[in-house]
């Protein structure tokens, strides 16, 4: 069963999305939506509890798909691959549970792109991991471009755009890696192209062809102008999966690809990447400041806390790099969780101003309390999840790399000051709307979709040490391709 355990948490959800297709009941489709997300998050679960605190690729399986080309069907997880595939596998009926409105349609879209965000994770044969990470762009342009807000078709082509120019590029490396290798078997490409005798341009080009597509992805600055239309125009399930999985694919890239082939050229370019990150969290943070649009807010505050995850990625320590995974999973938790408030008021009053709030506490106490618990998790509450990986990330940056530490430091302040402004003006003072008055506080059906996210902001907030185990023997081995030194790595 472990064998075929990777390849059934990747394509129940596909296979499904297909059966739903003929089911013409809207509400039998949803249950069965829900069900089969419920059923991969369970198997899921199996993984994690089943991998062991190891370096190198569990739950292996391989067979060969186009043998003539040495293509095979090879999926594997690690502790960074294995915790992405939790997230996404919790996140998944969650945004399902939030899309009681939505039609079939919508529900199939959201499985297709399931099984494209778990295969790319399971991957470990670079072109099978092409075609699932070009495999998702399809159900995310019609879950935007379908069911998304008014200027959705424009949101969506700029998505697909973006995603696809950086995809020609890596397309065009990952074929000359398999040129100099004669394979796409991920763990030995790792081993291989390091080791092949490379023109300093060659390799450095390579890189920034793989660097590029993960940057558009994550997305770093300046690359990140398709993603406040994307959040804007999506639908909540779709801000919710966005901001929670796909955007932790291009973390997820540098982490698997881009260092592991190239760390010659990786440590050449950490300064550049380094600025832009912390430029990106700056960036972020300020521009959420100056917004009066609650989801536009969340997707500013979105670009600023993925520039912490690259700063710990490239931090070139334990610590650091550790605490910028920790961030890609807080992330998705603390931002899933904003999106599905936001939604939630939303639905209800069909404003999302910050302007068209006020003493909102006294109206709806359930749904201050849950929104101040999200947002103390979001600017790094001591206690609660967002502190860990933000202190890891800064203490572990700060020896080698000051000044971008220190910026990124400035973005945690004023991660504060937009985030208490954005609580303080919706929650406090008088009802300033007297049609706010009769808005219904967050229902049970609500408060058990949040549920699972608010009991793990606590959880790894207080006691974090089982994700950090089963993720160091992983994070431990990019550090050290990372690093000229092997003993600065082992800085904790």
């Amino acid at each position: 069963m472990d064998s075929w355990l990777l390849t059934l948490i990747a394509f129940l959800p596909a296979a499904a999305g297909l059966a739903l297709t003929l089911v013409k009941n809207e509400g039998v489709a949803r249950k069965a939506a829900l069900g089969v997300s419920l059923v991969v998050f369970a198997l899921a679960a199996w993984l994690w509890f089943g991998l062991k605190p190891v370096e190198g690729m569990q739950f292996a399986y391989a067979v060969d798909w186009i043998p003539a080309l040495g293509i095979r069907y090879a999926v594997g997880v690690d502790g960074i691959a294995a915790a992405m595939v939790v997230l996404t596998a919790l996140l998944l009926p969650l945004a399902i549970q939030a899309s009681s409105h939505q039609p079939k349609g919508f529900l199939i879209a959201l499985l297709f792109l399931e099984t494209g965000m778990v295969g790319a994770f399971i991957a470990t044969d670079l072109f099978l991991f092409y075609v699932f990470w070009e495999a998702m762009l399809i159900p995310m342009y019609l879950i935007i471009g379908i069911w998304g807000g008014p200027r959705r078709v424009y949101a969506a082509v700029k998505f697909v755009i973006y995603t696809i120019v950086g995809s020609v590029l890596m397309l065009a490396a990952i074929l000359y890696c398999y040129r100099i290798a004669g394979t796409f078997d991920i763990v030995e490409l790792q081993k291989t192209l390091p080791a092949a005798k490379l023109a300093a341009g060659t390799r450095n080009l390579l890189f920034l062809a793989f660097a590029l597509s993960f940057a558009i992805k994550v997305p770093m600055f300046p690359f990140h102008t398709w993603l406040p239309d994307a959040h804007v125009e999506a639908p909540t399930a779709g801000s919710v999966i966005l901001a929670g999985i796909l955007l932790k694919l291009g973390c997820y890239g540098f982490l698997r690809f881009a260092i592991p082939f190239f760390p010659e050229s990786a440590r050449h370019y950490t300064p550049l990447i380094l600025a832009l990150a912390a430029i990106g969290v700056i960036y972020g943070a300020a521009m959420a400041m100056a917004q009066s649009d609650m989801k536009k807010l969340v997707t500013y505050s979105s670009v600023s806390h993925l520039g912490y995850c690259m700063v710990g990625i490239f931090s070139g320590t334990l610590a650091g790099a550790q605490g910028g995974v920790l961030q890609m999973i807080n992330h998705g938790l603390s931002t899933g969780a904003l999106f599905l408030l936001v939604g939630s008021v939303y639905e209800k009053t069909h404003r999302r101003g910050v302007d068209d709030f006020g003493g909102m506490a006294k109206v709806t106490p359930k749904f201050a309390v849950v929104f101040l618990l999200v947002t103390l998790s979001s600017i790094g509450l001591p206690g609660l999840n967002g502190f860990v990986g933000e202190f890891l990330v800064l203490f572990g940056a700060f020896p080698h790399h000051p000044t971008a530490t220190v910026f990124a430091a400035l973005g945690v302040v004023l991660g504060a000051v937009y985030m208490l402004n954005l609580y303080r003006n919706v929650f406090f003072g008088p009802v300033t709307m007297p049609e706010r008055e009769n808005t219904p506080d967050l229902s049970k059906a609500e408060l058990a979709t949040l549920a699972p996210l608010l009991a793990l902001i606590v959880l790894l907030g207080v006691y974090p040490k089982p994700l950090m185990k089963a993720l160091e023997p992983s994070v431990d081995a990019v550090v050290r391709k990372l690093v000229k030194d092997p003993h600065v790595a082992d800085q904790r």
